[in-house]
C-alpha cells in the first residue's frame, strides 16, 4: 500500500492477523490495507492463507490475534447482529459460482433482493435483468445454471453478488478451471463491473494473466504474510525470487522448497518484525 495513502481512503485495514487451525499456522501476522474503490488482487500459492484471509475480511472466521477493520470498524468485535448487518456491504462470488441448481437465474439473482431489499416483485425484475445485462448475460433468466457453461454461471454468481448494491466485491478464484477465451470474457466482466459500480473489489487467483488485467495492484501472499505489493507494471519488474518464480511457474526456485503454511503453536508471544 503506498505509504502517502491517508486513513480516510482506507476501506480495508488488516494489522498483525493471526489464524491457526490446530497446529498450522495459516495466517503469520498478515498486514494489507485497501483503499476505497480499489481493484485489489491477492496471488499466492495453495494453502498460502488467500481464502482464510478472505473470510476474515467478511467475518466468516474470526482472528486468533490481530484485527479487520471495514470503514473503520474491527470487523471481529462485532455481535451475532451486528454482523449479519456489517455483511450487507459485500457481494461474494464463490468458486465455480456457487448458484442454487434447483432455482432458475432469475431466482438465483433475485435471492439477495428478496432476503435484504424490500422492493416489488417489478423492481425485483428490473434489477435482475439490469445485473445480468452488466455481466452480458441477457435473456437467461428463465434458464437453470444446469443449462449454462462454466464461464456464464461464473457471470451469473457476479451479478446476484452486485444485485443488492454492494459497496465491497469479494472474487474467490473467479476463472478457475477454465479457457484462456473465457477466462479473458470474464476478466472483462470484472473491469467493467469495478468501473461501472465504483466497488472496492478484492480477487484471489493463481491466474497471473488475469490479476494483470484486472487489479490496480497486486499482492503476494506467502507463509501466511504479504509479501510483495505493487500495480501491475510495477510488481512484474520485483526483483524478489519469489515473486518471479510465481508469475512465471518455474519449477525451480525459493518457493519450491516451501509448504506455503507453517506448522507451529500460533500467534507467537513476540511476533518478529
Amino acid at each position: 500500500m503506498p505509504d502517502f495513502l491517508r486513513p480516510e481512503q482506507v476501506k480495508i485495514r488488516i494489522r498483525d492477523l493471526y489464524k491457526s487451525f490446530g497446529p498450522k499456522l495459516v495466517l503469520d501476522g498478515t498486514n494489507l490495507e485497501v483503499a476505497a474503490g480499489e481493484s485489489l488482487v491477492i496471488i499466492g500459492g495453495s494453502g498460502t492463507g488467500k481464502s482464510v484471509l478472505l473470510k476474515h475480511i467478511i467475518g466468516l472466521l474470526r482472528p486468533d490475534s490481530g484485527t479487520v477493520e471495514v470503514d473503520g470498524v474491527a470487523v471481529e468485535r462485532l455481535g451475532n447482529r451486528e454482523i449479519t448487518e456489517f455483511r450487507r456491504k459485500f457481494g461474494m462470488s464463490f468458486q465455480e459460482g456457487a448458484l442454487f441448481d434447483s432455482m432458475t437465474i432469475w431466482q438465483n439473482v433475485a435471492f439477495p433482493l428478496q432476503r435484504l431489499k424490500k422492493m416489488s416483485r417489478g423492481e425485483i425484475d428490473e434489477r435482475v435483468k439490469e445485473c445480468l445485462a452488466m455481466v452480458r448475460l441477457e435473456g437467461v433468466e428463465e434458464k437453470l445454471p444446469s443449462q449454462l457453461s462454466g464461464g456464464m454461471r461464473r457471470r451469473v454468481g457476479f451479478a446476484r453478488a452486485v444485485a443488492h448494491s454492494p459497496e465491497i466485491l469479494l472474487f474467490d478464484e473467479p476463472t478457475t478451471g477454465l479457457d484462456p477465451v473465457t477466462t479473458a470474457l470474464v476478466d472483462e466482466v470484472i473491469v467493467d463491473l469495478n468501473d461501472r459500480l465504483k466497488t472496492t473489489t478484492v480477487t484471489i487467483t493463481h491466474d497471473m494473466a488475469s490479476a494483470f488485467r484486472i487489479g490496480d495492484r497486486v499482492a503476494m501472499i506467502n507463509k501466511g504474510q504479504i509479501i510483495a505489493s505493487a500495480p501491475p507494471e510495477e510488481f512484474k519488474r520485483l526483483e524478489d525470487p519469489r515473486v518471479q518464480q510465481f508469475i512465471h511457474g518455474d519449477a525451480e526456485g525459493p518457493l519450491s522448497d516451501e509448504s506455503g503454511a507453517r506448522t507451529g503453536p500460533g500467534r507467537p508471544a513476540t511476533p518478529s518484525r
